[in-house]
């Protein structure tokens, strides 16, 4: 699938200041070009997100693959996945986000984290008051509202990409464990 709004030639600076970063100009960033504003609105908020540190980037990037994966945004998986290579996190874990639930990898705080994900990207969300006790209690409030921005601006993303038809790029490629696939589930967002 190409993109469902033609890319667009970005600043040569800005251009090479992509390849510098990730090998490749991003493609939601030559889609989203087309309104400057909402482009650099997009990566500048991105950027900010990226600088919190009172949740653990683990939790943060499983999180974002997790809303990715329900999403159904290749490209959030593509790059999520490759970024967690770049930030030496658990390959194993990470490429085991999509089947979450299947898997024995994780801890029970991870497992916790990957279904709020699931539960705030639900229409409308499923979060449990539960499930908020249990992460309040293993994250601590700064790091719980950190992680509840963090899930809320990775639907923002998903959501865009996927709507725009932006997909999979290649940059997990360069990964040494492959990124498992998603099981087939009954109905959009369900919850087991």
């Amino acid at each position: 699938m190409t993109p469902r709004v033609p890319k667009t030639e970005l600043p040569a600076d800005l251009a090479a200041a992509m390849i510098k970063q990730f090998g490749a100009v991003p493609e939601p960033v030559e889609v989203t070009w087309h309104n400057p504003q909402v482009a650099q609105a997009s990566m500048e908020l991105g950027a900010r997100v990226g600088q919190w540190d009172a949740a653990d980037e683990s939790l943060k990037s499983f999180a974002h693959m997790a809303v990715a994966a329900q999403v159904g945004c290749g490209w959030c998986l593509d790059i999520g996945y490759f970024q967690a290579q770049n930030q030496n996190l658990d390959l194993t874990k990470a490429a085991q986000v999509p089947r979450w639930r299947e898997s024995d990898v994780f801890t029970p705080l991870e497992r916790d984290v990957l279904e709020y994900a699931e539960a705030m990207t639900d229409t409308p969300p499923t979060v449990s008051d539960e499930l908020i006790a249990g992460l309040l209690g293993g994250l601590g409030p700064a790091a719980l509202v950190e992680l509840t921005a963090f899930i809320a601006f990775s639907n923002f993303a998903t959501r865009t990409n996927t709507t725009l038809g932006i997909e999979s790029q290649g940059f997990s490629a360069a990964c040494e464990i492959p990124l498992a696939a998603r099981p087939e589930r009954s109905g959009a967002g369900s919850v087991s």
